[in-house]
């Protein structure tokens, strides 16, 4: 079992940085790919950003690539989504997930959400214009 918890949200103005921070629980931790997905308002789910177990390769969404960073510190038990040059459209409720294994290969194993096994609450991020 492996909990999630998610903060650095806030209110920024476009153009603007923050960082988030996923904290989780459970002696796996190591051992699973972690990613970030967001929900903007009446919008479904969608990928942000992953990072495999060993951090050996980072996967982006071709709307935040070149923007955001993600990273992990396996030591801490953390996983963390830079954003820089945020944007209006990056407004939403961030989560991280937590995955053991994929049944898909490649890009697929990461970008999508029901080969993510848990979930955080989320976290606001608004950016204003």
């Amino acid at each position: 079992q492996v909990q999630l918890v998610e903060s650095g949200g806030g209110l920024v103005q476009a153009g603007g940085s923050l960082r988030l921070s996923c904290a989780a629980s459970g002696r796996t931790y190591s051992t699973y790919a972690m990613g970030w997905f967001r929900q903007a308002p009446g919008k479904e789910r969608e990928f942000v950003a992953a990072i495999t177990w060993s951090a050996g390769t980072r996967y982006y969404a071709d709307s935040v690539k070149g923007r955001f960073t993600i990273s992990r510190d396996n030591a801490k038990n953390t996983v963390y989504l830079q954003m820089n040059s945020l944007k209006p459209e990056d407004t939403a409720v961030y989560y991280c997930a937590a995955q053991r294994a994929s049944s898909y290969s490649g890009n697929s194993a990461y970008t999508r959400l029901g080969q993510y096994d848990y979930w955080g609450q989320g976290t606001q991020v608004t950016v204003s214009s």
